[in-house]
């Protein structure tokens, strides 16, 4: 059995139901407040999963590797090990509000002090990943089949990069995100989702502080998800939010599955603002080729889970094309995974986004100039970097692409 807790305070027990499936039941005494996400609100009847558990729970369990590592770790302990042991090891140590310890245990998240610039400067050499796999494993509750760790900074405390401000020192989680790749499998990765968040940022797209290692094998990011007094505001991804499993984040379209149902989901008076973002974002993400924008590289943040949703921040934008050379749209677009035409993302910004044509001109103009500036920077990048040079040219070819077809075309 596993006791659940939403913004630090105890909420419900989820447990085992018959051969495979799982039972979710709130406290008799919980308050809407409670609520483990804004797809399973608070009431009497429990929440019943015939196979598995439920989307809010299994958004954070680790995939790839990192499952893998703990898997060999803890299957001989367990018996088993599925989706339920899984939750029951990181399940302290997650992003958003919501915390999994065992029925008896009180909530204690105090993951271990590491210092972000000895990362940044990969001090540790190639035994880094293998350093930070053995430490930090059993803290990472975040999803993603490359290797991502949750750690905290030694500087946690001093002024933050954003508002100067100080986290509280009280403090005991987690502050940043290590994101590592496999350099055979997919070279410079970390340096192709840099490069793709600065056109982001560029773009006007709200994006965490993030930080290119050295080497160029990692990238730093810090937590969207984290309060300034160390409380977390609430994350869901849309595989939550359209009560899907994490096999099923390919399943969709971006016209229903993303902008549909962030409408039906977001309530907040900047409802339109936030439209526009999320359409930019798709927009980018076909200019940029990314093949990989699925149900859960979108997601909302929330302070109360009963009050104004906002869309996420922007996270996990890479160009996929470069290594998957004919790689297609992750969801569907006027029923087809091809790459769109100016003119089908025109239509989708007015039918979908409710943007004026005029507007969303101007959005594609500014996506296209964001473009143009941050290809300048790679360029630039390359010629001190030659490591870098095949990925970048490959990355420029595919933009170029993706400007002629997405942004130009007729």
């Amino acid at each position: 059995m596993i006791k659940v807790w939403t913004d630090a305070a105890e909420a419900g027990l989820l447990g085992r139901s018959q051969e495979r499936g799982s039972t979710f039941l709130y406290l008799p005494d919980a308050l809407p407040a409670r609520a483990i996400s804004v797809t399973m609100p608070v009431r009497l009847a429990s929440w019943d999963m015939r196979y598995g558990i439920a989307p809010i729970f299994e958004m954070n369990l680790p995939e790839g590797a990192l499952r893998e590592r703990l898997r060999l770790a803890f299957a001989k302990a367990t018996g088993t090990f599925d989706d339920f042991d899984l939750l029951g090891i990181v399940g302290r140590s997650q992003v958003g509000r919501t915390r999994y310890t065992g029925q008896q245990e009180r909530l204690d998240e105090d993951v271990p002090f590491q210092s972000v610039d000895e990362i940044l400067a990969r001090r540790r050499g190639g035994d880094l990943f293998r350093y930070l796999i053995d430490k930090f494993a059993t803290f990472s509750g975040i999803s993603g089949v490359q290797p991502k760790f949750l750690i905290r900074d030694e500087k946690a405390f001093a002024a933050t990069h954003t508002t100067g401000a100080r986290l509280s020192e009280s403090y005991r989680g987690a502050t940043h995100i290590i994101k590592f790749w496999e350099a055979n499998e997919y070279p410079q990765l970390a340096a192709n989702e840099y490069f793709c968040l600065k056109v982001a940022e560029k773009c006007g797209l709200e994006v965490p502080h993030y930080q290119l290692t050295e080497d160029a094998g990692a990238l730093v990011v810090d937590r969207f998800d984290l309060r300034i007094d160390g409380t977390y505001r609430g994350f869901e991804d849309f595989c939550v939010l359209n009560a899907k499993r994490t096999d099923q984040k390919y399943s969709g379209s971006y016209e229903t599955s993303i902008l549909k149902r962030f409408t039906q989901f977001a309530n907040s008076p900047s409802l339109s603002e936030d439209l526009e973002k999320l359409f930019t974002l798709i927009v980018l993400n076909c200019v940029l080729r990314n093949g990989d924008a699925h149900l859960k590289n979108f997601g909302i943040v929330y302070d109360d889970v009963l009050g104004e949703a906002r869309l996420a921040p922007v996270y996990d934008l890479v160009t996929t094309s470069v290594y998957l050379p004919k790689d297609r749209m992750a969801l569907t677009l006027n029923g087809s995974t091809n790459w769109p035409s100016a003119k089908e993302l025109q239509r989708l910004g007015e039918t979908r986004a409710g943007c004026a044509p005029a507007r969303v001109r101007q959005i594609l103009d500014r996506i296209g100039e964001a473009v143009l500036t941050i290809s300048t920077e790679i360029r630039a990048y390359i010629k001190g970097n030659p490591d870098f040079a095949e990925i970048g040219e490959r990355m420029l070819h595919e933009w170029e692409i993706g400007l002629a077809q997405s942004l130009r075309a007729s």
